[in-house]
């Protein structure tokens, strides 16, 4: 495999070695950012947990604007706003980390979100000064409540298919606006919306419309499966006049502003979804170490152990995964001019240079998510069905995670898809890297003489494996299908997967090996152990995916070919999953939920 360094960009991950130290892992948090955290989680506790009936079961949705006002005092509106429009600057580190202690806070967090995120964040990269000067400062605080309209009742994945139109005035000082938009969280009450149409029925453009413009209404509240407590309601637009300076950003490159403020929204939800999972686990282990049945507790059982295991160490991977990618911005923004007139333009570009990662945190988290809400509430039984416990809520609450910010099967697409555009590009060296490994994969096998393994050796060597049966799937499946590749959908989905295991196996490695670089093996004793047990049952599910993704691109001799270096790449000895689930478990029961301590 290529392991020169180039200059950093998404998905190099893949092609090149990345050393422990050039990670970050949430024990690199300062004392800054666990004060911000802290200050997330006092306000979750003191103002909207009191309202927990009303938001989540009452369905008082009203509510979330008090609380985005009372967020807004807290300084928690603010995380990503420039200093300049009395916001933090924070890096995106910590507007991660503020997402995730978010997931404590159930419907509110998307309310949160909302607002702060895409919401706020097109007019923090994309708008004019004086855009920002009349927005940012009353977002920050509250005083203005922001929403988000992309969806419509004909165009949901397809955004692009949108038919809100924008029409421009005989003077040339309004565009008049007509359409529906569907689903918009905060539309209840949000003072400002960040909406999408097509200027003359084809240039699709981002508007800033306030909500007091007339022929602006707000549809009723849906009737959700989950997130009740949030607002969610369609906004109609009839010959609503918009003034032409309201345009945010260029007129037909609305597309540049949807899709990247997307690309923060999934690395927000990334964060989110893992402060869910580690909810599940602090609501389902103390209920099994309590709860008795056969004389003896749930927790001692080996079923109820391997749960909690596989939850903590896919929980431990995703969390390493989101925090790497944030590390990986951070860096990238951190090279840029602050003093720059455009610096904030130059930041959302250095995001989209890792839309492959943003993508990847989304799915796998909230993937992540959907397995410790099912084994959580499995977990309680019957009492896990019921209202009364929280699991009920979690489970309902984590099914929207895999749907919007882009479903998580347009973003398996996205994966497979970036990744050659950067290769074509030359961004990324990928087809040589391909033709290396076909070379390397017809020749003899390399034998290494006989020696003690260290620190993760086998589980390094599994990750470097899993990283040539994804260069040689993608670039095999290019071959064959060129550009109609994208026709493919099942091969693209497959590589996906095996994509994504491969960057949370790895971010996982890497943090365990800065632990253990750092305070010793005997530190990082529980991430060795969830890093062992998750790798190892990943590189069988690689296996798998690989085998299905070159059975629809080749036949016969060709495939046999293929599928030997398949077998080559991923073969490995199973390890005991029964002593390590026991091994994971006994340190997560003794916390009473998720800890990566030794």
């Amino acid at each position: 495999m290529l392991t020169e360094k180039t200059t950093a960009t998404g998905g190099q991950f893949l092609l090149e070695d990345t050393a422990p130290q050039d990670v970050f892992t949430p024990e690199d948090f300062d004392e800054t950012q666990r004060m911000i955290a802290d200050s997330a989680r006092e306000f979750i506790e003191r103002s909207v947990l009191p309202h927990h009936e009303e938001l989540e079961f009452q369905k008082k949705t009203e509510l979330g604007k008090p609380l985005l006002k009372e967020a807004g005092e807290a300084g928690l509106l603010s995380v990503d706003v420039p200093e300049a429009y009395g916001g933090m600057a924070a890096d995106k580190a910590t507007t991660m980390l503020v997402a995730e202690v978010m997931a404590r806070a159930g419907s509110f967090a998307a309310t949160h979100g909302g607002h702060t995120g895409i919401g706020t964040l097109p007019i923090v990269y994309f708008g004019t000064p004086e855009q920002k000067e009349r927005y940012l400062p009353k977002l920050t605080t509250g005083e203005l409540i922001s929403c988000y309209a992309l969806s419509e009742p004909g165009s949901g994945s397809d955004a692009l298919a949108a038919r809100t139109t924008a029409g421009l005035t005989a003077d040339g000082q309004h565009y008049v606006l007509n359409g529906t938009k569907q689903y918009i969280t905060n539309a209840g009450y949000a003072d400002v919306i960040i909406l999408f149409a097509k200027v003359d029925g084809e240039q699709f453009t981002a508007f800033i419309v306030d909500r007091d413009t007339p022929g602006v209404t707000i549809g009723p509240e849906e009737r959700k499966m989950g997130i009740r407590g949030s607002s969610t309601c369609a906004v109609i637009l009839e010959d609503a006049k918009v003034p032409a300076a309201n345009v945010l950003g260029e007129i037909g490159r609305g597309h540049v502003v949807a899709f990247n403020i997307l690309n923060v929204g999934r690395f927000k939800l990334g964060a989110g979804t893992v402060g869910g999972c580690k909810l599940a686990l602090e609501h389902a282990v103390p209920y099994v170490k309590a709860r008795h049945q056969f004389g003896r507790p749930l927790a001692d059982f080996g079923l109820i152990r391997a749960k909690i295991a596989d939850v903590a160490a896919r929980t431990f991977v995703s969390e390493s995964l989101v925090y790497r990618t944030a590390g990986l911005l951070d860096r990238a923004i951190g090279s840029l001019d602050r003093s720059d007139d455009d610096y904030d333009r130059q930041t959302i570009d250095r995001v989209e240079d890792f839309t492959v990662e943003c993508s990847i945190a989304k799915v796998f988290a909230s993937e992540a998510l959907a397995l410790a809400a099912e084994e959580g509430l499995q977990m309680l039984g019957g009492y896990g069905f019921c209202e009364d416990y929280p699991l009920e809520q979690i489970y309902r609450d984590e099914r929207i995670n895999r749907i919007f910010e882009g479903t998580n099967e347009i973003n398996r697409m996205l994966i497979p898809g970036m990744l050659l555009r950067k290769a074509l590009k030359k961004e990324l060296p990928l087809f040589a890297a391909a033709k290396q490994l076909a070379d390397e994969l017809l020749g003899p096998p390399a034998f290494e003489e006989a020696h003690e393994p260290g620190f993760l050796e086998e589980e390094g060597k599994l990750v470097a494996a899993m990283k040539k049966a994804c260069v040689a799937a993608l670039g095999f499946a290019a071959q064959k299908h060129g550009e109609h590749l994208k026709d493919h959908q099942e091969v693209l989905s497959d590589i996906a997967d095996m994509i994504m295991e491969t960057y949370a196996c790895e971010s996982g490695l890497l943090r365990a090996r800065k632990q253990a670089d750092r305070s010793g093996e005997g530190s990082a004793r529980l991430m060795a152990d969830m890093v062992t047990l998750y790798v190892h049952d990943a590189m069988d599910r690689v296996e798998v995916w690989a085998r299905n993704a070159l059975a629809q691109c080749a036949e016969g001799d060709e495939l046999r070919t293929m599928l030997a270096g398949v077998r080559r790449l991923t073969k490995h000895l199973p390890v005991d999953r029964a002593r390590l689930h026991d091994a994971v478990a006994a340190r997560i029961i003794e916390a009473d939920g998720y800890t990566v301590g030794p």
